[in-house]
């Protein structure tokens, strides 16, 4: 792939002493096709970059397959104005693929990612079971600070999300951009699976509002804890709750709202990050 994520644009830059023309750096935002078995299954609007992280973590989060290991090959391919990202399943996680798709057919179609009915959108969550790692308030600050240094493409542009995930002790260990915030996580959560990073040793910190699919692709990673800098919407905090994950939002500075599971957020000192 020769596609750049970010490229330069000019525009009229008008300050207080003048207007003059000048060079922006801007992200790219590219059509970005999933298809399985040849079959479009979903078209995203996305930063063309960490594209085979995206294609593994786009399957493991919307539970087209359980394990990386169900995916047979994934291709990245030219397609006009947009990218095509193939991904040959092995035969019993096509076979799975094959009935969903059959289940869903028909009008539907609800504007999420990948989801074509309403009770697919509503999906329940796994449980990430009962963890034992917490994170000190200092460490959620600092998960918050460690990510935005990682923002490369952010620091040259201003216009792209980011998804990190955070250990103690380690600090953000991965982290990936995008322009779709779904697409960042997704990106994250392929990263992570190709470095055999377990979910349930760390924090998934996002840059920005937690909804409800922010969370379901979280317990797919099977994260105990999310940290946002934005603000999440109700139907997220009852997710959460449910799905036994800690949601921390709203980080300013070291200031930040806790809106479930309290009880693993702890006033301790950050541990030293190596």
């Amino acid at each position: 792939m020769t596609r750049q994520p970010v490229i330069s644009t000019t525009r009229l830059a008008r300050r207080a002493a003048g207007t003059q023309a000048a060079a922006r750096m801007v992200p790219e935002e590219t059509p970005v096709a999933l298809s399985f078995a040849g079959t479009t299954h979903a078209v995203m609007m996305a930063s063309p970059a960490d594209l085979e992280d995206f294609a593994l973590g786009f399957s493991l989060t919307e539970g087209i397959v359980g394990t990386p290991d169900e995916i047979e090959a994934i291709g990245v391919e030219e397609a006009g104005a947009g990218i095509d990202i193939q991904i040959r399943l092995r035969d019993g996680a096509n076979r799975r693929f094959e009935a969903r798709r059959r289940r869903l057919a028909g009008p539907v179609g609800c504007g999420l990612c990948g989801i074509e009915s309403i009770d697919e959108a509503m999906r329940a969550v796994p449980a990430v079971g009962e963890p034992s790692l917490t994170l000190s308030a200092d460490e959620v600050t600092q998960a918050v600070r460690l990510l935005a240094k990682a923002q490369l493409l952010h620091a040259e542009t201003g216009a792209v999300h980011a998804a990190g995930f955070y250990v103690p002790g380690k600090g953000i260990v991965a982290a990936r951009e995008d322009v779709g915030r779904h697409n960042a996580l997704d990106k994250l959560a392929g990263a992570l699976a190709k470095a055999g990073i377990a979910g349930a040793t760390g924090a998934v910190v996002i840059t920005s509002r937690v909804s409800v699919e922010m969370v379901q692709k979280a317990a797919a990673i099977g994260a105990p804890f999310v940290v946002a800098v934005s603000a999440p919407t109700a139907l997220a905090v009852r997710t959460a709750d449910e799905a036994g994950i800690t949601l921390v939002a709203l980080v300013r500075g070291d200031e930040f709202d806790i809106f479930t599971h309290p009880e693993r957020i702890t006033s301790g000192a950050a541990r030293h990050v190596a």
